[in-house]
């Protein structure tokens, strides 16, 4: 059996980073979901639904863990204003762990675990709905092979929630979130805002330590923990778009070091192709539409290299930052490619290939995930393409640069056609109105039932595509 291998990394940075919290004492507990593949990878696999329900709705202390949990302190640009009213104000970081399949370490963070100091008048609590949608955006975005955090337990909580946004009261819910880190580019702006350069060099020190071992004797540590978070980052805005998926809220504390995509609220698939399409509803401007995305990423990590400067130099910082755009211009053929499972050729006749394919999605508005369904392994998917409902968009003329470029690509070793899954018609999908769907039984009937078999779905197709965790 699997050892728990219990950690308490971030306690070591010391109390000017946390504020030790209790959690909410809610009045039931009724598990809603548990991530079992992670749970037997971390060796809490074997934890009853009483046991798991004593940590993760009570959050009593996983052993060898935080005796207390800890509300972490962080400040942040929203929508571009820079609010240092900030911190985990409706969750905290429960636990940590070490992963005994790779060594990384591992953060236990909540959403809706109750009021912390950092609350600013707010209930702390979360939402079933949240609940639910966070669940079924990290299921969703790790089959997509999107580097996400994963929801390893929904509780529902028992109390009657008022909310503007949807029809109140309505249910509550308390999640536990697993990610590689919580430190935020948010993180270092609190520190750089009380001109805290011990600290912010305590910080890296950390980070490196824990996130960027590799760079544990690089020269100027503050520039190549810039250099390998951008590249991360960067990464990850290339998936986001190879997936269709548009976050919503990209302020800057939602871009965590690790590069690793979190915190989901407002959050959408794209119907199609739309660089402008957005996901809130109060984002009047399309600051964070789909076709931004990249973009505010990039000035959010201009963001963090300013913190660093006190720790290095202008001359050193600018060149580490300026990766962004040759990393995500690298980056997004690849995950385009890694979706279709082609093998890349070039990075000139790569770029060449996404440029015809985002021509003819935004000519023709074929439906996105259906085409990266439908061409699955390139020309070996022909016949597949033909039998679509999307064929009559590959008869057009808008199409027939892509058809061309298609035919010098070849299939990767993870193709795997012959699953079950690419014999569908169509491919499991999350548009806001089927979320909405799964949702509906929920709360009318408490039927759950949609939401396990869309969960199965989803397991179906992560398996198609090769994703392990």
């Amino acid at each position: 059996m699997t050892q728990f291998l219990a950690s308490k990394a971030h306690a070591a940075l010391g109390r000017d980073f946390y504020d030790p919290v209790a959690p909410a004492d809610f009045p039931t507990t009724v598990l809603r979901h548990r991530d079992g593949r992670w749970a037997e990878r971390l060796g809490l696999g074997a934890l009853t639904d009483a046991e798991w329900l004593a940590h993760f709705g009570r959050f009593e202390p996983l052993p060898g863990s935080f005796e207390q949990p800890l509300a972490l302190r962080y400040h942040g640009h929203q929508f571009r204003s820079y609010n240092p009213e900030l911190g985990d104000g409706r969750g905290f970081l429960f636990g940590q762990c070490v992963d005994p399949v790779d060594g990384r370490l591992l953060d236990f963070g909540t959403k809706g675990s109750g009021k912390t100091p950092w609350s600013r008048g707010g209930d702390g609590r979360l939402t079933l709905k949240g609940g639910v949608r966070e669940v079924l955006a990290t299921e969703m975005l790790e089959a997509l092979g999107v580097y996400t955090s994963k929801s390893f337990s929904l509780v529902e909580t028992g109390e009657p929630l008022y909310r503007g946004d949807e029809p109140s009261p309505t249910r509550s819910s308390v999640l536990t979130r697993l990610s590689h880190s919580h430190i935020r580019i948010g993180t270092f702006q609190r520190l750089a805002y009380l001109d805290d350069t011990a600290n912010l060099s305590r910080l890296v020190d950390h980070a490196i330590a824990h996130y960027y071992p590799d760079l544990a004797d690089a020269g100027d540590k503050a520039a190549a923990l810039l250099e390998a978070v951008v590249a991360k980052v960067a990464r990850l805005g290339a998936q986001w778009i190879a997936a269709g998926f548009v976050h919503g809220v990209l302020n800057t504390d939602n871009i965590n070091i690790s590069g690793e995509s979190f915190d989901y609220g407002p959050w959408r698939f794209l119907p199609h192709y739309d660089p402008d399409f957005t996901a809130a509803y109060f984002d009047e401007t399309g600051l964070y539409a789909f076709g931004r995305q990249p973009d505010t990423l990039a000035w959010n990590l201009t963001r963090l290299a300013e913190c660093l400067l006190p720790l290095s130099s202008l001359e050193r910082l600018e060149p580490a930052l300026n990766t962004v755009w040759p990393v995500f211009r690298e980056e997004l053929p690849r995950q385009m490619l890694r979706r279709l499972g082609l093998q890349p050729r070039d990075v000139e006749q790569d770029g060449a290939f996404v440029t015809a394919l985002f021509g003819f999605l935004s000519a023709s508005r074929a439906p996105y995930e259906q085409f990266f369904f439908d061409w699955r392994g390139g020309v070996l998917s022909m016949d597949r393409a033909a039998r679509s409902p999307s064929a009559h968009f590959y008869a057009r003329e808008e199409f027939r640069p892509v058809a061309d470029l298609l035919e010098a690509y070849g299939p990767s070793d993870d193709v795997n056609l012959g699953h079950a899954y690419f014999a569908r018609e169509t491919p499991r999908t999350m548009l806001i109105d089927e979320m909405e769907a799964i949702w509906a039984p929920i709360a009318e009937r408490d039927d759950w039932g949609l939401f396990h078999d869309t969960l199965g779905e989803i397991a179906v197709m992560r398996d198609a595509y090769g994703v392990v965790p």
